[in-house]
Order: structure tokens, then sequence, then C-alpha cells
């Protein structure tokens, strides 16, 4: 490798070494041996105790992910370097996206672009720059999206707890243009509006695009859509159903959720603001039954010391939704808790089922969309899991 690169040089332990052997992208800094004068938001050469350079890295100076790799080569990461990996990303997009214009362009551990986040709403861009390093080459990046897609607008949404741990200010900024109120997508034959200044994640939630074709596909009759944000699962299935009560917590949520369906004359949806936990107790209570219940709760663990409290909040929510499904009835139940397995929760699923005396087939195993790429050896990459099941 050329290691006559002008750049600050971190030793690594014998431990970092191995995590960097095995494919992974982040140093922690117990693995950090030796800083070499680095600031955070350095781009750093990875160094192994014999001296030899492993990669390049950005690097933080207050996150436990010290270094972050962005390649097991020593180039010079420049802008050429980001152009290149920014153009084989929305290569990628064009053979997985379908019947959408707004998608993830960024994923980024998943393409080799860790702490930057990009996606495509029609003409708008939303970046967010989650790591020291990705603020500091910004204007790097923001350049290259310019010249690649020419956006009308883009907003850079760093309003992310996650940037706590970098020392990084929670902001929301338009780049470039003007930031519209509402941008219109399309997005599986439907028309949504999305909110990419205040909305939740960075305006509607892309990781879910290909689930909702696939919720639809078995939905029918009387269905129930509970944490329904903007009401994705519940639009792509009110086609397939007579009727549908979308239930959600977040006022402004049912606000877009609501003007949605009035953009699609979606009328067979009746929304619901409640909290999801207390409205599927009284429906058991009332004794009420229907044939399609999805679930798409928020994480319930962030951390893995949340992870048991977490399994007891997505086995209640089961049970009490299994209470409600008739027999042929079908159940789609999702969790997008990295620390949450997919073994995790077809086990708890299943807890759930025995509880409820009901017997279940597995028909779709699924995963976050293809835009949302997962690194076989980073899992962190893998988060969303998604099973949809029938009663029998």
């Amino acid at each position: 490798m050329n290691d006559k690169l002008n750049l600050p040089a971190i030793q690594v332990n014998r431990r970092g070494e191995e995590r960097i052997e095995s494919g992974h992208l982040w140093i922690y800094e117990a693995d950090v041996a030796g800083r070499g004068g680095a600031h955070g938001g350095d781009t750093v050469r990875v160094v192994t105790q014999r001296g030899r350079t492993a990669g390049i890295a950005h690097y933080s100076d207050s996150s436990k992910i010290t270094l972050r790799l962005l390649s097991r080569h020593a180039e010079a990461a420049d802008r050429a370097f980001y152009l290149r990996r920014l153009r084989a990303a929305a290569d990628h997009r064009a053979r997985v996206v379908e019947n959408s214009d707004a998608y993830r362009l960024v994923h980024a551990e998943g393409d080799l672009l860790p702490g930057l986040i990009v996606d495509v709403y029609a003409d708008t861009v939303v970046a967010q720059f989650l790591t020291q390093g990705m603020e500091r080459v910004r204007g790097e990046i923001v350049a290259c999206l310019d010249e690649l897609l020419h956006p009308a607008c883009l907003v850079a949404r760093n309003d992310v707890p996650s940037r706590k741990h970098e020392k990084l200010a929670e902001t929301t900024e338009t780049l470039v243009g003007a930031a519209p109120e509402r941008v219109s997508i399309r997005m599986n034959g439907l028309t949504l509006l999305a909110d990419v200044v205040h909305g939740q994640k960075t305006g509607v939630y892309l990781d879910q695009r290909e689930n909702y074709v696939a919720a639809a596909r078995w939905a029918r009759g009387r269905a129930l859509d509970c944490f329904s944000s903007a009401g994705g699962f519940a639009l792509h299935c009110a086609a397939k159903c007579d009727s549908i009560e979308a239930v959600e917590s977040s006022p402004a949520a049912l606000e877009a959720a609501r003007a949605n369906a009035a953009e699609n004359h979606i009328e067979n949806v009746s929304f619901r603001e409640a909290d999801v936990f207390e409205y599927l107790s009284g429906c058991v209570q009332a004794r009420r039954r229907f044939q399609t219940i999805v679930l798409d709760p928020p994480a319930f663990a962030k951390s893995k010391p949340a992870v048991e409290g977490a399994l007891r909040a997505y086995r209640e929510i089961n049970l009490k939704a299994l209470k409600l499904l008739d027999s042929g009835g079908v159940l789609v139940t999702c969790s997008c808790s990295y620390h949450i397995s997919e073994a995790a929760l077809l086990e708890t699923s299943a807890q759930a089922a025995l509880e409820a005396g009901k017997t279940l087939r597995v028909l779709e195993r699924r995963s976050q969309a293809q835009d949302h790429p997962v690194l076989l050896t980073v899992p962190e990459t893998l988060y969303l899991k998604c099973l949809i099941v029938e009663a029998l």
C-alpha cells in the first residue's frame, strides 16, 4: 500500500486489526493504540501495530466509535473519491428501485460511506451528516450531489440525536434552493406528500416501501393499522380492504396521513389519535375482530440494555393483535430495532401465538427495501424485520 499519504496516522491494536480483517468498518475507542495528533473530523490513515497501512477512515474524538473505515486502501478521500462512491450508489438504485421517485440514495455503511444518509424525494434531496468526518466534508458531498442529481432543493436534516455522540449540533438547514412545505412523490402508484423539513425520518418511511406492496398482497376485510405514522401501510392496503382503522399517537403524523388519503381519494381509512397499547386493549375488551392487522412500532430497543423491555413490548402488542385476528386472518408484524434479531421476533411472535391459542403460518419473511443495502460483515446495516403470518 502507499503509506505516503499526508494524513495523520492512527494506530490500532490487535483487536482493532481483527475487526478490520473481519470486514467491519468500525473501530472502537478501546482498540485505538495511538491517535497521532489527529483532530475530530480528520480523514486519517489507519496503521497496524507493525506499521502497515490498513486503510483510511474518518476519526472522531468524542464517539465510542473512534474510526469509521472509508477504504481498505491508502487512497486520497478527495472530491473524486466521494463522487465515485455516490455514483456507484446511484447506479445501484437504478437497478433496484421500481415504481417510486422517492428512495434512499446513500445508506451509510451499506454504501461504504459511513455517517452519511441521503434520501431523494422527486427533485428534492435530504442529507444527514451524522459524524464529525462527514460534517467536515459536507461541502464536497453537496457539490457531488449537485453534479449528479441537480436537485431543486437540498436539505440537511441534522436534527438527529446520534449527533450528540459526535459533539455536533442538531440542526436543519436548506443548503440548495428553497425547501417546499411538502414534496409530492410517487410510490407504488400512490401520491404521497413528504414533509422533508419536519417529518419523521427525512420525510416518509422509505425502508418499508417494498413491504407496503407485500402487505397489500395479503390484505383483506376489516383491517387495523397500528403505529400508522403517515399512513403508509393503510393507504397501500386500502384497495384490498373493506375498511381500515389507522391508529397513531402523533397529531402531526395523523395530519400527514389524512392529507395523503385525500390526495389519493381514499375514503375507507379512518384515522384514530390514540396510544396503540391502550387502543388494542380496548379492542380486545370489546371483542372486536379484524381480518388484517399491521404492527409497525417505533424502535423499542435503541440499545442493548433496552432489549428485555422491548421484547416484552413486542410480545404484548402481538398478543393483543392475535386476540383480535380472525381465523384465516393475516398479521404483518415489524421491528426496526437493530438489537432485536429476526430470530427474536419470530420467537416472541410464537410465544404470543401460543398464549393467544393461535397457530401461525409464515407467509413471508422480509427486511428493509433494497435501497437500504446490507453489508454482510456489518450486521448493524440490517435493522428492519417484517413478518407476514396467517392465523390457521
